[in-house]
């Protein structure tokens, strides 16, 4: 069964900040990802995050495509069965960490 998967406004703009190439391979990865979101200790691929340095980003999952440097946070929606993409970046330092968490608080997630 695949998820469904939901954007927060601001992730377009994350894509728009990507090259050509880089949204396809997101996009790719989504699709695979969509077929199990869950964290990888219930057989997802799903990469638990944490409360970090100044990030708090307990509950929320990641998915990395280390090969283009991006990193995807997302939450699952167990309920609906879909999945909340939070932000798509590019990895520098935690950068994508602290735009997810503001992004969180932003939202009220």
């Amino acid at each position: 069964m695949k998820w469904d998967i939901q954007y927060l406004p601001e992730v377009e703009k994350d894509l728009k900040a990507l090259s050509h190439n880089q949204v396809i391979s997101v996009r790719k990865a989504l699709e695979k990802v969509r077929q199990n979101p869950l964290p990888q200790e219930e057989g997802g691929y799903g990469k638990p995050l944490g409360h970090k340095s100044s990030t708090n980003l307990t509950g929320f999952l990641k998915i990395k495509l280390r090969k283009e440097g991006i990193q995807i946070v997302y939450k699952t929606i167990r309920t609906d069965t879909a999945m909340l993409i939070i932000v798509i970046g590019i990895r520098e330092d935690n950068a994508v960490y602290e735009d997810a968490q503001n992004r969180i608080i932003k939202n009220k997630l």
